[in-house]
């Protein structure tokens, strides 16, 4: 099968950073589907694990962890799903990733794919919305329907692949005031498009920026990007007892901060699930049959924005260079070998 992968950690403009290569076509055993891979978007997760998991020697490593496809086979523990199921998944970090024709992925953390859109638009949301999905739900406990009417969740980075879901289904599926923040003019304008109420600037003090919109502190503060740079003005503008949730990996921030006011820190990466085999990985499964039904019923929309072509190594490179730059806003994909 045809890949996309790598040998040594270089930076992304190094002519070896991704190879083009050809690899063994994987054999689905136990819960596995073998699904080929129709299209791929990318996620800093991607350009994380290249700059900083190295394979063993000789060995190639493939990334990438959103993909649509269809089934092709099987294992024999397999119940959800049959060959020629159209699919969407994230996959796992502990296994090979979705960049190559074909892709070993346990049914439990697969959901059949929207009906109502196309390989493409189905693989920029698997990865974003099973995160934000978690973060809201499970880890801050936000309640759906109208029992979080009058409060308020800001959300920093709402531009981005994960902001731009997040503040999608924080608007569409729950009562909340929904506050993003972007710091130029076409993000601020992405963010809105995706159902902000309120858009702040986070290249300046945001405690200063959320006052201006004349709302009483923020019960919920999600960071999405650059937290240890925020942390300061997240304490200061967090209401008491709030909770707070990021996703990012900051070097370093004082936790201690929070208790003056009770406020609650909570972690989310989505492959926790997959990582440890939880008794709860079926709910990853779960998740995406039901943002499936709210595409389909024009509740969720695809955060498609910009499409790099097929899936190789030159374009991939772009994508990974446009990722790491910061400026990326939606979802960048890529389909077809």
């Amino acid at each position: 099968m045809k890949a996309v992968a790598y040998q040594t950690n270089l930076p992304i403009d190094h002519a070896e950073s991704l190879v083009d290569v050809t690899l063994p076509d994987p054999v689905a055993t136990g819960h596995d589907l073998l699904v080929e891979v129709q299209a791929v978007s990318v996620n800093p997760v991607d350009y994380k694990i290249r700059a900083g998991s190295k394979p063993a020697d000789g060995e190639w490593k493939v990334i990438g962890w959103d993909a649509a496809g269809i089934v092709k086979a099987v294992g024999p523990d397999v119940t959800l799903f049959r060959p020629g199921d159209r699919v969407w998944y994230a996959g796992s970090i502990a296994r090979a990733g979705s960049n190559s024709e074909l892709q070993l992925v346990d049914e439990r953390i697969v959901g059949k794919m929207p009906q109502s859109i196309d390989f493409t638009a189905a693989a920029a949301l698997p990865l974003t919305t099973l995160t934000a999905w978690e973060l809201l739900f499970d880890r801050l406990e936000i309640p759906q329907g109208d029992a979080a009417k009058g409060k308020t969740l800001l959300v920093i980075g709402a531009a981005g692949g994960v902001g731009s879901i997040l503040v999608q289904l924080a608007r569409q599926l729950t009562g909340l005031t929904v506050v993003g923040t972007a710091s130029r003019p076409e993000t601020r304008e992405w963010a809105i498009k995706q159902g902000a109420h309120h858009v702040i600037d986070h290249s300046k003090p945001l405690a200063a920026e959320y006052a201006k919109t004349g709302l009483s502190a923020p019960e919920y503060v999600v960071s999405l990007t650059h937290t240890e740079h925020h942390f300061d003005q997240i304490v200061e503008v967090i209401a008491p007892q709030g909770k707070f949730g990021l996703i990012d990996d900051p070097a370093e921030f004082d936790v201690r901060k929070l208790k003056r006011k009770a406020a609650s820190l909570h972690w989310e990466l989505m492959f926790t699930r997959s990582l440890y085999g939880t008794a709860d990985m079926v709910k990853q499964h779960e998740i995406l049959n039901r943002v499936a039904e709210l595409v389909d019923a024009g509740t969720i929309r695809t955060t498609v924005n910009e499409n790099f072509g097929r899936i190789d190594a030159a374009n991939l490179k772009r994508a990974h260079a446009l990722l790491e730059s910061n400026r990326a806003q939606g979802k960048i994909v890529l389909a077809g070998f």
